[in-house]
């Protein structure tokens, strides 16, 4: 596929797709990822996080997320893209299962390929809590 027949990927898309997050739509989000997409989280077991690989391991991550902040909103953002690679930021507040309360800075590192999300990679800041 040339350049010229390549969907176009730009700031719009990043503010789409972060829109179905607010809303909570698992496959409004997925509309976006391509079949052999890869999610990096921003916790978990190894220095990259949790890897989720393919579009089913992604939709149960991306539901997991819901369930585990139901509340979850991300605000303050902005979106910048070059070519196949973009950048979200954002705040993400919300109320875990657990009731902790979060409010962290973050971001996404996304590669694209024909339009479609192939690679979502996480970050949040780490708020240290400290005792009164």
């Amino acid at each position: 596929m040339s350049a010229d027949e390549r969907p176009e990927v730009g700031v719009e898309t990043l503010q789409q797709i972060l829109a179905a997050f607010n809303r909570h739509d698992v496959e409004g989000v997925m509309e976006f990822f391509a079949e052999d997409c890869v999610l990096e989280t921003p916790t978990g077991p190894a220095p990259y996080g949790r890897r989720l690989v393919g579009r089913e391991q992604v939709r149960e991550g991306i539901a997991a997320r819901f369930a585990g902040i139901p509340d979850v909103h991300y605000g303050d953002d902005s979106h910048w893209v070059c070519g196949d690679r973009g950048v979200s930021e954002w705040t993400l507040t919300g109320t875990t299962a657990e009731r902790e309360r979060l409010d962290v800075r973050g971001c996404d590192l996304w590669t694209f390929r024909a339009g479609k999300a192939l690679r979502k990679d996480s970050y949040w800041k780490i708020v240290e809590r400290t005792s009164p």
